[in-house]
């Protein structure tokens, strides 16, 4: 009935070292010893994995398995009965003469090319029987299957979290192609929608005012029409750029479509600080790309979203829109620096 017990829990083991807590103790129990190990096959070393005992014995040591008593059991593949280890010639005296072994048994794990072996130990001279040999085999024979087992069922488990990983990540793909415009990389006007409405409830409950910026990319159609789409696209691209540097991370970029751009952030103390430096930074970027034949110019208009605010991100949107259109108008005749309104 004990081996069945056992049996039965190793069924239930998923990783190995249940398995071996479980086979320690029942082989020193089943096999009415002083001691009991768990040795795995490491190539040509056996290594000591556990023990059970009432001294230690190997825990955690490797011998080559032409050195050992449970080498001797794999590589022959059947049980080992030695009533006196001092008087046979397969058993290294000098490992076992620190120990409180007298006698010993060794069965295999799994007869056929074998993976590990169980061993019972005894502090006086004792000549293991033939029961006691099968109860230590049939503990074997299910510990091969438990190990197996457990091997199944680690494969699962990695295919399981490789294929979650894949979902997620496509999921993170799609997810990105939802909200990211192609061009840009910059949020799309989803993307944007989404991203900025739990930026401004993370605001409402930190009590912070947020500042949109409406930014329109001056000039594309001329760019177009006189150095081809590509160049516009290079354009688009330019000022996406600038408005990552330009801006924090923390901040929300977004292109809209065509030529309109989205800037969600805290709120400056004077909006005319940020469309200056957003001047001063596309300034710069035309100093550095000064033989590319035309220049970036941008309008920016800027409307403050607070805490309290009861206005939607659209209605938002709209208020800056129109202060950029108030300041292109303004800028006209300028050479298109962006101007706060």
């Amino acid at each position: 009935m004990a081996l069945i017990r056992v049996i039965q829990q190793l069924s239930f083991a998923r990783d190995l070292a249940t398995v071996q807590e479980i086979v320690r103790h029942a082989a020193r129990s089943l096999g009415g010893a002083d001691g009991a190990t768990f040795v795995l096959r490491e190539n040509d070393m056996c290594y000591y994995a556990d023990e059970d005992a009432i001294a230690p014995l190997w825990k955690g040591m490797r011998f080559p398995m032409e050195k050992c008593i449970s080498g001797w059991s794999m590589i022959n593949r059947r049980a080992a009965v030695i009533p006196d280890i001092y008087a046979d010639p397969r058993v290294p005296d000098e490992a076992y003469r620190p120990t409180f072994v007298q006698s010993l048994a060794m069965v295999p794990i799994r007869s056929l090319a074998p993976i590990g072996a169980i061993g019972v130990y005894w502090a006086t001279h004792h000549t293991a029987d033939s029961y006691q040999i099968q109860l230590l085999q049939a503990l074997a024979d299910s510990t091969a299957v438990a190990m197996e087992n457990v091997r199944i069922y680690t494969e699962l488990e990695q295919r399981v979290r490789e294929r979650t990983k894949e979902l997620e990540s496509a999921n993170a793909a799609i997810q990105n192609l939802l909200l990211l415009d192609d061009l840009t990389g910059l949020y799309n006007r989803r993307g944007f929608k989404f991203m900025a409405e739990q930026s401004h409830k993370d605001a409402r409950r930190a009590g912070t005012d947020q500042i949109v910026s409406f930014i329109d990319a001056d000039g594309l159609k001329q760019v177009n029409d006189e150095y081809g789409h590509h160049a516009g696209d290079e354009l688009l691209k330019s000022l996406a750029d600038v408005l990552r540097h330009t801006f924090r991370e923390a901040d929300v970029i977004a292109r809209l479509g065509g030529d309109e751009f989205c800037v969600l952030g805290t709120a400056p103390s004077n909006g005319q600080v940020m469309a200056q430096r957003l001047a001063s930074a596309i300034q710069k970027f035309n100093e550095q790309a000064a033989d590319r034949g035309f220049e970036l110019k941008a309008s920016c208009g800027m409307s403050s979203w607070s805490a309290q605010s009861h206005l939607s991100l659209d209605q938002v949107i709209r208020e800056a829109d129109a202060a950029m259109y108030s300041a292109k108008r303004a800028a006209r005749q300028s050479s298109g620096a962006p101007t706060a309104a």
